[in-house]
Formats: C-alpha cells, sequence, structure tokens
C-alpha cells in the first residue's frame, strides 16, 4: 500500500530535525573534548518508545539503519589495521590480549549468572565488559595528541587482538542463538570459523594484491565498488552465519595501499552519519523506564570493569617494559565501551529483554568516564 504523501514528509522532517540534533550534539561533544557516543545515546532514548517525545519511524527502518551504520563503522574499523600489523600484533601482543580477556570477559559472564540470566546471555554480557571501543580510544588518543607515546603500540595491539576475537566470537554466539542440535551447531560453528580463517588470510598475504586490482583514479568508480563491497560480504558472511558486522571488518582489513587512504577519505563522512544514526537508532529502541532497573548493576559492573581495564593494560604494560605511568595511561584509555558491546547487546535482545538496557547504560557509563580519566592522567 502506498504510503500518504503528507506521512512521508512528516517522516523526513523528524528526520531531518534529528539528524540537525546530531550534529548540534557533535559540535557540543567537540567543545567539552570527549566522544559523542554518549550524547546519541541519551537523544535515542529521549525520543525513542517511552521518551520524551517519540519519533514515528518504522522498526525496519530503525532495524536497518542502524545495521548499515554499524557496517560502515566496522568496515573504517577494519581499514586501521594492514595485514603487517595484525601479525605483529598477534606476536608481541598475545600474553596482553589472554590478560584483556580474562579480567574483563570474567565479570560481565559473572554478573549474567548472578542475574539469573542463561549461560548464552551470560556469556553475551561477558562479550559486552570484554571490548574495548576502538572507535574512541582512536578519537581521544588523536585528541589528546598521545599516538606516539611509548604505550600506545601496546594500545593498539590490545584493540586489534580484542576486534579479532570478535571475528571468532560473533559467529560462535550467533550460531547458537540459531539452537539447533549439537552436529548442526557444530558445522555451523566449523563453517563461520574457517570463512574467518580464510579472510584473515586473503587480508594478510594478498590484501595488497586485491587492492591494486580494484584500485581506480575515479572517486565515484571506488566509492560504489567499496560499498556495494562491504555489503556483499557483509550479507554473504550473515548467510554463513558469520556476523554481517564482522564481514565489513574483515573487508576492511583486506583494503591497503593507496585504495585504503581513497576509500577513507571517500566513506569517512559516510561512516561518521551512519555512526551516529547507528547509536541514536539503538537509543531509540530502548524504554527509558527500562534503564531504571539497571542503573544500580550498570554502574557497579562499569566501575569494576573500568578497574579491571587499567588493572589489564597496567600489568601488559610493566610485563611490555613500559614506565608504570605509560602502563597506567595504557590501562584508563582502554576503558572505554562502545560499538561492539552495542551490537553483541542488539544480537542478545530477543533471549534477554533486560540485556539491551543494561549495556545501554553500561556504554553510556564508560563512554563518559574513559576519555574523562585519560584527561585527568597525563
Amino acid at each position: 500500500m502506498a504510503i500518504p504523501t503528507h506521512d512521508v514528509s512528516f517522516i523526513f522532517v523528524e528526520l531531518g530535525a534529528a539528524i540537525v540534533g546530531l550534529a548540534i550534539l557533535a559540535r557540543l561533544a567537540n567543545r567539552w573534548g570527549f566522544s559523542a557516543i554518549p550524547l546519541y545515546l541519551i537523544a535515542g532514548l529521549a525520543f525513542g518508545n517511552g521518551g520524551l517525545a517519540p519519533l514515528h519511524f518504522s522498526s525496519e527502518f530503525i532495524r536497518v539503519g542502524g545495521e548499515i551504520g554499524v557496517l560502515l563503522l566496522l568496515f573504517m574499523l577494519g581499514m586501521e589495521y594492514s595485514g603487517d600489523e595484525l601479525k605483529t600484533s598477534l606476536r608481541r601482543g598475545l600474553t596482553a590480549g589472554l590478560l584483556d580477556f580474562v579480567l574483563n570477559f570474567t565479570p560481565g559472564l559473572a554478573a549474567g549468572f548472578l542475574l539469573g540470566w542463561s549461560a548464552l546471555a551470560s556469556m553475551l554480557l561477558g562479550g559486552v565488559t570484554y571490548i574495548s571501543s576502538s572507535g574512541v580510544v582512536a578519537k581521544v588518543l588523536s585528541e589528546v595528541g598521545r599516538l606516539n607515546n611509548p604505550e600506545t603500540q601496546l594500545v593498539l595491539s590490545v584493540l586489534v587482538l580484542e576486534d579479532l576475537a570478535m571475528a571468532v566470537y560473533l559467529p560462535l554466539v550467533g550460531v547458537l542463538l540459531l539452537g539447533g542440535g549439537p552436529g548442526k551447531i557444530a558445522i555451523a560453528i566449523l563453517i563461520a570459523i574457517v570463512t574467518v580463517a580464510m579472510v584473515l588470510i586473503v587480508a594478510v598475504r594478498y590484501g595488497h594484491s586485491l587492492s591494486r586490482f580494484v584500485a581506480h583514479e575515479s572517486d565515484e568508480i571506488i566509492l560504489l565498488t567499496t560499498f556495494g563491497t562491504v555489503l556483499l560480504v557483509a550479507g554473504i558472511a550473515q548467510r554463513l552465519h558469520v556476523s554481517a558486522a564482522i564481514g565489513a571488518f574483515l573487508v576492511g582489513i583486506a583494503v591497503s595501499g593507496p585504495i585504503a587512504e581513497q576509500s577513507r577519505r571517500l566513506l569517512a563522512p559516510l561512516r561518521d552519519l551512519f555512526a551516529a544514526t547507528f547509536f541514536f537508532f539503538f537509543g531509540l529502541q530502548i524504554a527509558p523506564s527500562s534503564l531504571l532497573p539497571a542503573v544500580r548493576m550498570a554502574a557497579g559492573l562499569a566501575a569494576i570493569t573500568a578497574a579491571t581495564k587499567v588493572l589489564a593494560g597496567y600489568l601488559a604494560g610493566r610485563s611490555a617494559g613500559i614506565e608504570s605511568k605509560a602502563a597506567l595511561r595504557a590501562g584508563i584509555i582502554l576503558v572505554p565501551r562502545g560499538e561492539f558491546s552495542i551490537v553483541i547487546a542488539g544480537l542478545g535482545a530477543a533471549i534477554e529483554p533486560a540485556l539491551g538496557p543494561l549495556s545501554a547504560g553500561y556504554v553510556l557509563l564508560l563512554a563518559i568516564l574513559g576519555p574523562l580519566l585519560v584527561r585527568i592522567v597525563k
């Protein structure tokens, strides 16, 4: 059935007003010197179901808009890592990565069991508390001028290992969410792991060759090729029970050389637009009233995992020979959580409704606390 013209115009007005509002929030965040992510989440809560002024977007529009946002966000994140950097991080940062996983996955897992959740829902909460926000961390490092600090290489190695861990974790969780017998689950997990491994091998060994093959002097052709490839691979990955977000991330890893710079220049504005709408749309799906019961647990979990993240970074830094103050800074910069935590929460909303509000409050707190701590401890 055709949508009445006045209804379409009303949606355009609402969407335009929402995006202008996000632009104002981004300006405020830039002026105050911290990530805009918590402001986007708060805006979504304010204008979502049960908020101050609910917007009349369809659930399908919100879902698709948010998913495209996270695909571009993680594709651009993947482009930050070259094949050589992946190999170096795997060799040098494995101990730090394992320490980071144990100290930060365990509190979320334990909290899920304490809340009486299922093993799968608890495992999802463990993922929420484990993974730092690469986007927020990279932005903060640039803003405070610490890209050349001695601890920054360690921080980047930990982030790479976390993102690679997600390449296995998310397919595993996706398969478990689908259910089925042990044989079906085992086969699906094997397919997911083999798919991820193959893409990583191609990215590390043949990324430069593939990039040269698709390179072109026309910005239009590069934009269409890159954006189309991200959507295509993400869709195929989803069909193989590998997270679409991880598919986009792996495409980003495979892109290297001049085409990476060209793609980054062309897609960065789109990434920022869709990333803002992703966090905004996630907030739209959560009723503010559902946050109230989760506030105490979110705050407690945020305090515990901020401390464990700092401890993980500090111990990893000291074991790598970094002096104490730099090692402490390494732990503090890893405190913010963001994009992957929200992706994980979205996956588990169907099996544990409380996961979304708890994760939203948790990410909100640490996305604010992390950048503030970075500026306090210099």
